[in-house]
């Protein structure tokens, strides 16, 4: 039998991968990291963020000019696809939930990392430079070889830093509903 609830109220939980269970209707778009019960802060992201939260615009328009999906509904690469990455990588540590059934949320798809936004963020650049440097390794030595002397000189956590300064990530406080 359902359980009385007031209309609008989501009683959808989603189980973090910390042991940890929150209401669904508690993230929002604005949201980019929780501090959990659990001790841990996780970082949140949501479909309706762009890939530019964590990638140069000149970069993602080019991973979209380059990478061909095969879904319907994503037609070019974004966040959704940036999530797969992090997800086929570190199976576990992230939780998705479509929330496309769900008025009150305000996002189609939404994930929650065991990561805090910042760590999330590093993953992401890495895992990107790794698919450039696959994609570089199909070209000429030359190619390879400037390719891997840069990343030499590419310093993942300065770049995330400054990122973050430039698009001023650093004014965003936690999310914590303990207080």
């Amino acid at each position: 039998m359902s359980q009385p609830r007031v209309p609008g109220e989501s009683d959808d939980r989603l189980e973090l991968s910390c042991g940890e269970a929150i209401a669904v209707t508690d993230l929002d778009l604005g949201m980019r990291e929780f501090a959990c019960d659990c001790g841990s802060t996780h970082a949140v992201v949501m479909d309706v963020h762009p890939a530019t939260r964590f990638l140069p615009e000149f970069l993602v328009e080019v991973l979209r000019e380059v990478t061909e999906t095969t879904s319907e509904e994503m037609t070019e690469f974004d966040t959704p696809h940036l999530m797969g990455m992090v997800i086929e990588e570190f199976p576990g540590s992230v939780v998705s939930h479509d929330a496309t059934d769900e008025p009150d949320v305000g996002c189609g798809l939404l994930w929650v990392s065991e990561f805090d936004s910042r760590r999330l963020h590093e993953i992401l650049v890495e895992l990107i430079v790794e698919l450039m440097e696959h994609a570089v390794s199909h070209g000429d030595e030359q190619a390879l070889s400037e390719f891997e002397r840069q990343m030499l000189e590419f310093d993942v956590a300065e770049f995330v830093q400054e990122y973050r300064g430039d698009r001023d990530f650093e004014a965003e406080t936690p999310y914590d509903d303990r207080e």
